[in-house]
């Protein structure tokens, strides 16, 4: 065999060498320790190296990757979950008077009412300005006086850069007015009363402005320039019921004037 290889041409000698030192330098390298093994190198395998007790794995890409242990077991992961509401726990629907698990009403309001006796027509939702107006209440009556009221908060439909409006669940607003007036009858007096002053008022402004506006015109048919040599001469006064004011003109010239008898 050896007269055959000396017969061999020097590139295939010189190639043939090289891959015998190649073998040897790896063969080697894996029976070198490692510079942080405090144990023995055993190579297992090509591509496995063993240091101790802990085995590596060789990545091919320059690092070794270590290998967990066979006997080891892996740890259990544990998702937390809520305990269970036993039935004993679970609050009670007002209406059917049954337990219930969940409840929209519940969950958003603290109403003990359970998603299948919701009613779109008792639950209603109301806003808080519908709220204030239609129950005559104040804000502190929302937020201030215990418990709180609880609210869902929602974008205003009509227009989406105004803020977000506070919706109340209509029931419990219509409680919350019966503690603050104390029955519905005081509720009713008081939304009367304030419906009058309301009236009264709307009619007075417009009075005043029907006052003004009689009393520009008189002023644009008075000349100015007899007012300090000419004495008025009134008729008789004529009284207006609706208005009550009294009216008199002069009898010498274009003036007429109307008043309030104190």
């Amino acid at each position: 065999m050896s007269d055959s290889a000396e017969d061999l041409p020097t590139p295939v000698k010189r190639r043939i060498e090289r891959n015998r030192q190649r073998a040897i330098i790896l063969k080697r390298s894996k029976l070198v320790s490692h510079p942080y093994a405090k144990g023995e190198v055993i190579s297992e395998d090509t591509t496995t190296l063993k240091i101790g007790a802990t085995k590596y794995k060789d990545t091919g890409g320059g690092f070794l990757l270590e290998e967990p242990d066979e006997l080891e077991i892996p740890e259990k992961v544990v998702t937390q979950v809520e305990a269970p509401i036993f039935e004993p726990d679970r609050p009670t629907c007002e209406n059917c008077e049954k337990p219930f698990a969940t409840s929209w009403l519940f969950d958003h309001f603290t109403f003990r009412c359970c998603d299948s006796c919701k009613d779109p027509e008792i639950h209603k939702l109301i806003t808080k300005t519908e709220a204030k107006d239609t129950y005559l209440l104040k804000d502190c009556d929302f937020d201030k006086r215990e418990p709180p009221l609880k609210c869902i908060k929602q974008k205003n439909p009509h227009n989406v850069r105004w803020g977000e409006m506070k919706l109340y669940l209509q029931i419990q607003v219509e409680k919350r007015a019966l503690e603050v007036w104390g029955s519905e009858e005081k509720i009713e007096e008081e939304r009367q009363l304030r419906e009058e002053k309301r009236v009264i008022t709307k009619s007075k402004k417009y009075e005043k402005h029907m006052k003004e506006l009689r009393k520009g015109m008189r002023s644009s048919l008075y000349n100015r320039t007899t007012a300090g040599k000419h004495t008025h001469d009134f008729g008789p006064e004529t009284y207006n019921e609706e208005d009550d004011t009294y009216h008199h003109k002069c009898t010498t010239c274009p003036y007429e004037e109307t008043f309030e008898k104190m």
